[in-house]
C-alpha cells in the first residue's frame, strides 16, 4: 500500500497539471471539468482511477462495501482487493460490521485470524479471551482443547484458567466437596448415636474419595444450659468423638482438625423441652478444607 499511496500522490499532481490549462476559463467550463473529473463520485479523479486500475464509473471497484476513495484516503486498504488482509472478511465488513482492522488479519493478536474467529470458532475477534476465563482463545483451541466460549468447559465450577493454574486438566472435573453432614447429640452426651453414625459414614466416603490433600475440620458445640467451662469440656469431648469415628473408619488423623468451641454462638430455645436446651445447638460440624488455590464459582 506504500507504493499505491505514492502513485496516488503522483497522479493527483498529474491530474492537477492536466486541468491547469483551462483554469482561467469560465465558471461554467470549470464546473464541467469538476463534474467530469470524478464520474462515479468516489472521491478519486477519473484519470487517477484509470491509472490505478480502478473503475472510474464504479465507486466501489472491488465490491467490498467501501468506496474506492474511502479505501485510499481513509482506511488505506486496497481498492482492487475486497479483502486486503486476506483474513476471510471483506474490508467493508471489517470496518462497518465487525469493527476489526482491515489491515491486520488478527486484530486482537490471539493467534487466530479474524475470519476464523467469526466464521469457524464463533469467538470474539476483538478480545483475546472471548469467555474471560484467563486463557486466550488460541490456548483454549490449540493447547488445552477447551471451549473458548465457555469459561468452565468441564462444568466443575472452576474456570478453565483456574484449572490450568492449579496444574489440572481443564477438560476434566476437579473433585470438590461442597459440604459434609452435621451431627447432633443428646442432652449432656458426647456419644455417636445410630443416626449420627450414618451421617458420618457418608462423610467418610466423601473424604476417602477426595484427594489425599483434602482435610476436614470438626467444630463441636453445646446448647446454652449450664456453665461455660463445663460446656467447653463437653464440646471438646464431642469433637474428639467425631475425630475418633473418622480415624477408625480410615481417615488419617493428620487430615483431621477437631475443636470444641463451647456453647453455640446463637441460642436456640424453640425445642427446649424440660429445660434441656436446643438439640440443634448440640452439634458437631464437619467442614471440608480443600487444597486448591481457588474456590468453585467464585
Amino acid at each position: 500500500m506504500r507504493q499505491l499511496s505514492s502513485a496516488y500522490l503522483l497522479l493527483i499532481l498529474f491530474a492537477s497539471l492536466a486541468i491547469m490549462p483551462i483554469a482561467c476559463g469560465s465558471a461554467e467550463e470549470l464546473a464541467e471539468v469538476a463534474e467530469a473529473a470524478d464520474s462515479d463520485g468516489d472521491g478519486i479523479p477519473d484519470e487517477v482511477e484509470r491509472i490505478l486500475g480502478t473503475d472510474p464509473f464504479n465507486p466501489d471497484t472491488d465490491g467490498d462495501g467501501l468506496t474506492d476513495g474511502q479505501e485510499l484516503n481513509q482506511y488505506f486498504t486496497d481498492p482492487l482487493v475486497a479483502d486486503t488482509d486476506n483474513d476471510g472478511i471483506s474490508d467493508g465488513d471489517e470496518v462497518l460490521v465487525y469493527r476489526t482492522d482491515p489491515l491486520n488479519p488478527d486484530t486482537d493478536g490471539d493467534g487466530i485470524s479474524d475470519g476464523d474467529e467469526i466464521f469457524v470458532y464463533r469467538t470474539n475477534p476483538l478480545q483475546r479471551d472471548s469467555d474471560g476465563d484467563g486463557l486466550t482463545d488460541y490456548q483454549e483451541l490449540f493447547i488445552y482443547g477447551t471451549d473458548p466460549n465457555n469459561r468452565d468447559t468441564s462444568g466443575d465450577g472452576f474456570t478453565d484458567g483456574q484449572a490450568v493454574a492449579m496444574g489440572k486438566d481443564p477438560r476434566e472435573r476437579i473433585f470438590f466437596i461442597e459440604r459434609l453432614n452435621t451431627v447432633n447429640f443428646d442432652f449432656d452426651r458426647s456419644n455417636i448415636d445410630a443416626q449420627a453414625a450414618r451421617l458420618l459414614a457418608e462423610n467418610v466416603q466423601k473424604l476417602l474419595d477426595a484427594p489425599g490433600e483434602y482435610r476436614v475440620r470438626v467444630d463441636a458445640y453445646t446448647d446454652h444450659v449450664g456453665g461455660d467451662q463445663y460446656n467447653l469440656r463437653l464440646s471438646r469431648r464431642r469433637a474428639t468423638a467425631v475425630l475418633e469415628f473418622y480415624r477408625q473408619n480410615g481417615i488419617s488423623e493428620d487430615r483431621i482438625e477437631a475443636r470444641g468451641l463451647g456453647k453455640a454462638p446463637v441460642p436456640c430455645m424453640q425445642d427446649d423441652v424440660g429445660g434441656r436446651g436446643c438439640r440443634a445447638n448440640r452439634k458437631a460440624e464437619s467442614i471440608p478444607l480443600h487444597p486448591y488455590r481457588f474456590t468453585p464459582n467464585q
